[in-house]
Parts: structure tokens; C-alpha cells; sequence
């Protein structure tokens, strides 16, 4: 079936409408981050860069990393950027941009995605990186997809839901796996994760700075929330459509945090720089290897 111009917008360089990147361009392994400025400290570590390009938030490299291609692209903030990105690298992957059909191979890609988060326990320190085995989506990008059942965990999600006392105004909140082969790059030397992906910083992620929150209990029951012995550990915008579009779609996703802040504990670092470089540094070799 031919994919009509509407539905997949190509520009007329041949790249991809909104990320601006050609399907000879990208490369199996993809490095996605939040800031678009984090792709340039990214690059400082690759040679044989191909290209660097830039539309709105969305930047990008190709380059090599201990000899292997890898790709960094910038994102933005929030859940609906996801959906932009991972489509279209998806489409870069598996569609023939020339004649608009499905490849008849499919192309699995190898996605981590590097970002800072809210810990949400006292014993996960400032600094601690923490990966997202199980993602929590409160943006309701999933429920869109036909599929979205074929991914997500009811059980879990039934549990959570009941928990909560869920608000029935708000997107139905879903849960998703990692893929297990990044996790197995990097369940050695991380926190096991249950991150939430909120779809804005303040409310949604239980902040009150002047308006009051649907939820005023949001935080206390999800900090006390465990099934099967496992607890929600952090809050970010991205990791939940990542990992449930990458796994309907084929691809092998994965987010891995830094813990800027513990909302416990009322703390931040606000010179989290340092540290996440050392992140960049883990995310790069263990994505080369």
C-alpha cells in the first residue's frame, strides 16, 4: 500500500518532514535527547561526523563512536514529540521514500533515550542513574494506537488505576516494557526504573505553584504504590511513548535519567551538568560495544 503524501509528509530534499534527516543518513543505533544543545556535547565525542542538521528542536548528528555509526537526534520536551520522532525514524527505517511503500524487510532500530528526571524515593540519591525498565505513560499518547493493548501491561495497569483512585477526566495511564536487549546493556550499572512519563512539568507531575491539583494526593500514592515488589521510582515526559511506539513498531527502546532532583526529599542539584556528561559517556560506550 502506498502511504499518501498527507499522511507522510517528505521534504523535498528527501528527508524526513519534521526531524530533516534522509534514510541514508540514519543509523542503526540512535542516541535521542531532550535538549537540542546535548547533541553538540554528544558530537564532541564522535569522529567521521556525516552531517549536522537543525529544524526547530529537533538536531541531528551521524558519526562514529569506537568505530561503530551511531545517530543523536534531539527531541524536545514532552510526549507528543515522541510520537513525531518515532514515527518518522521508523518511516526512515522501513519505508521506501522514493515510492512511498513498506519495505518488505523490516529494520529494527536500537534506541536509548538519555534525559534528567524527579526521584521519587529517599534512597535513590542525586546523581543516580536510573533506567527504565517499566515506563508509566499519563499522556495518553498510546491510546491513539489501535495496537496499544498488544504492549501494555493491564494487570499492572488495573492495580495502579485502583490505587490512585484515577481520576476519570485524565488519560487512562499506561504501562510499557523496555526493551529487554538495551536493558541488558546497561541493567549493571543503573537503578531499576518504573518511570512516569507526565505530559507537562508542573500539575502533571504533581506540582502546585497557583492552581490546585485534581489529584491532591498524587504524589503520596504514587511514591506508596508497589506491585510484585516493584515501586515507581522517577518522573520525566518522554520515556512511556518511547518505549510503547518502539514496540509496536519493531524497535528494540530503552530511557535511561539522571536524578537531578528527589521529590521526597524536597532536593535539587542544580550543577547536574557534570554528571550527566558521565551518563553520555555510559550511554556511548555501552551503545558501541
Amino acid at each position: 500500500m502506498r502511504i499518501p503524501e498527507s499522511e507522510l509528509i517528505i521534504n523535498a530534499d528527501g528527508s524526513a518532514f519534521h526531524i530533516h534527516i534522509k534514510p541514508e543518513e540514519l543509523a542503526d543505533e540512535v542516541i535521542m535527547v531532550g535538549d537540542p544543545g546535548r547533541v553538540d556535547m554528544i558530537a564532541e565525542y564522535l569522529t567521521d561526523i556525516e552531517f549536522r542538521h537543525a529544524s526547530r528542536e529537533f538536531v541531528s548528528v551521524t558519526g562514529k563512536y569506537n568505530g561503530k555509526r551511531l545517530t543523536v537526534l534531539s527531541h524536545g520536551i514532552g510526549p507528543d514529540n515522541i510520537d513525531i520522532v518515532m514515527t518518522e525514524l521508523d518511516a526512515l527505517a522501513n519505508v521506501d521514500f522514493a515510492t512511498r511503500e513498506v519495505k518488505p524487510v523490516h529494520k529494527a532500530l536500537n534506541i536509548i533515550r538519555l534525559g534528567t528526571s524527579g526521584a521519587l524515593h529517599a534512597d535513590i540519591p542525586l546523581g543516580s542513574f536510573v533506567l527504565a525498565h517499566v515506563s508509566v505513560g499519563f499522556d495518553g499518547v498510546l491510546n491513539w494506537y489501535a495496537d496499544r493493548n498488544k504492549v501494555a501491561m493491564p494487570e499492572i495497569e488495573k492495580a495502579f488505576k485502583e490505587h490512585m483512585g484515577w481520576e476519570k477526566s485524565l488519560p487512562s495511564p499506561y504501562f510499557v516494557k523496555a526493551s529487554q536487549k538495551i536493558i541488558d546493556r546497561f541493567a549493571d550499572c543503573t537503578v531499576k526504573g518504573m518511570t512516569i512519563s507526565a505530559p507537562g512539568f508542573y500539575g502533571p507531575q504533581g506540582r502546585v505553584v497557583r492552581l490546585p491539583l485534581a489529584m491532591p494526593e498524587m504524589l503520596d500514592k504514587i511514591e506508596s504504590f508497589r506491585f510484585e515488589g516493584a515501586r515507581i521510582t522517577n518522573f520525566e515526559m518522554e520515556s512511556a511513548p518511547l518505549a510503547g511506539l518502539a514496540a509496536l513498531l519493531g524497535h528494540n527502546a530503552c530511557t535511561v535519567c539522571c536524578a537531578i532532583a528527589n521529590r521526597y526529599l524536597q532536593s535539587s542539584n542544580p550543577d547536574y551538568k557534570p554528571q550527566v556528561r558521565k551518563l553520555v559517556e555510559l550511554v556511548l560506550d555501552r551503545m558501541t560495544r
